[in-house]
């Protein structure tokens, strides 16, 4: 596998190695071996799926200490763009945020640790995405930023007029208003 650095510090897209034949393609996503030795010490404890179609966008979501979550994401079907937001205070990339495709022929994945928002967008007619947690869903620790955050200024790669977004991800908090509890170490 090849890890990507996106610039911001512990944000990496990762590339496992693709073993294409007649019969189609085989990869290992995920060995959690071969991540200890890269360095990617996450031990994940919940795994999600959703499905969506074009123009949907979900987020940009995160969970407050102590149970903030890191997210292993990649797109089994489809293609999205993955984005996160650098949320942990004294950080120099604070309020800084990358994106990567995931493509589901490419098989790739974005590792984002905690202490970031993380949102998606759907590229494709479908797409089925999936992401591993480092910590369970907590409704309770649950917070989110504007996806449209003009200060973010995201280029989401759906036209206006063709996003779809949930009722509460339409009325999330501006970065500059969200409270945290994130430290960068």
């Amino acid at each position: 596998m090849t890890i990507i650095s996106t610039g911001i510090e512990g944000l990496v897209e990762i590339q496992p190695q693709v073993f294409p034949d007649s019969r189609g393609a085989f990869c290992e996503l995920y060995n959690e071996e071969r991540y200890k030795a890269a360095g990617i010490l996450n031990h994940f404890c919940q795994e999600n799926l959703s499905k969506s179609t074009y123009g949907v966008i979900r987020g940009l979501h995160f969970q407050l200490n102590p149970y903030s979550q890191a997210k292993l994401a990649t797109c089994l079907q489809g293609r999205v763009l993955d984005v996160a937001v650098d949320l942990r205070k004294g950080s120099p990339t604070y309020g800084q945020w990358r994106s990567v495709i995931l493509d589901s022929d490419k098989h790739n994945e974005f590792l984002i640790p905690q202490g970031f928002a993380h949102g998606f967008a759907v590229l494709t007619e479908t797409a089925v995405f999936n992401y591993r947690c480092d910590n369970p869903y907590h409704p309770e620790s649950e917070g989110g930023i504007a996806y449209d955050d003009p200060d973010l200024n995201i280029d989401w790669m759906i036209p206006v007029d063709k996003r779809i977004v949930s009722e509460k991800d339409a009325h999330r908090t501006l970065l500059k208003d969200v409270q945290t509890n994130f430290e960068w170490k």
